[in-house]
């Protein structure tokens, strides 16, 4: 009587253990899960395929440890002790040729959405990419718009299905640029020139963030990615040009000093090839 109850006290807590977890996913927001770019959805279908994949090998070895742990229990007298057995080849069929399938096709579907999703892929759709350069700094994320003239911190705005071109670099220790709801990460590094092409499908705010921990301000290292129309967009573009502070090297060095939670801040850019000057620093010889 008590095994039959811890039975079924083991069963009724997998079940609350799903259901939680079901419950959890339907009612909480989980970016990657909710895409909203070009990229995104196509992660999320990698995801999600690699994860259902996985589960053909999970499931039923999760199912016979229970059945296992039953049928061969100590109180149980009929059950059949064979420790010589061995060699089946049907059982040698199951555990060997269903993983191996699987690592097959799994194997296959990287090797395609390695290429189809590289970062540095332009997304073609017929209109000229956006290009924004990104600067990863302690502990901010600077934003510049060389065509438009502006740049901003911790806040990035661009059309809604328009592709975007971001060139990433860092002056600072290494971080990740993320965001999330559009697509992967791709790492930050001082004197790299990364790319990464995104595109948004809908208008909205999606948060992003640094997801390489890069020291104190760490935590306080996101910023908002806003997805517009293209009026609204140059209407933003307009306002900006009328802010006050202007973006130089001089003024760059005064931004460059740590700081933490950041506001959001919009520059006049003065210096169109800050970006190249910023990853020229780390490597050109020092002058004597």
């Amino acid at each position: 009587m008590k095994r039959t109850f811890v039975v079924i006290l083991s069963i009724l807590l997998a079940v609350a253990i799903v259901a939680v977890t079901a419950l959890f996913v339907s009612t909480h927001n989980i970016p990657i899960l909710e895409p909203k770019g070009l990229i995104s959805m196509k992660e999320r279908e990698l995801i999600i395929t690699c994860a259902l994949l996985m589960l053909i090998v999970v499931i039923p070895v999760l199912i016979l440890t229970f059945i296992f742990a039953w049928k061969y229990r100590v109180g149980n007298e009929k059950s059949k002790h064979a420790p010589d057995w061995e060699h089946n080849s049907i059982a040698e069929c199951c555990w060997w040729g269903v993983p191996f399938v699987i690592i097959a096709i799994l194997a296959v579907i990287t090797w395609k959405t390695s290429h189809e999703l590289n970062p540095f892929k332009p997304i073609v759709t017929g209109k000229k990419p956006i290009e924004i350069q990104a600067v990863a700094l302690d502990w901010k994320w600077l934003f510049i718009y060389p065509e438009q003239g502006i740049a901003t911190v911790n806040f990035v705005q661009f059309p809604e299905k328009m592709p975007i071109n971001f060139e990433i670099t860092a002056d600072a220790p290494m971080n990740s640029f993320w965001i999330p709801q559009l697509g992967g990460q791709i790492y930050a590094m001082p004197a790299m020139r990364s790319k990464l092409y995104l595109l948004a499908n809908e208008q909205g705010s999606y948060s992003g963030r640094s997801s390489n921990i890069s020291g104190k301000g760490f935590a306080g290292m996101v910023f908002m990615a806003k997805s517009t129309s293209e009026a609204e967009f140059n209407q933003w573009v307009d306002s900006v040009k009328g802010s006050e502070k202007r973006l130089s090297m001089e003024s760059y060095n005064e931004l460059l000093k740590p700081s933490e939670y950041d506001p959001v801040a919009y520059y006049v850019l003065e210096d169109q090839n800050l970006f190249d000057q910023i990853l020229m620093k780390y490597m050109a010889p020092k002058q004597r």
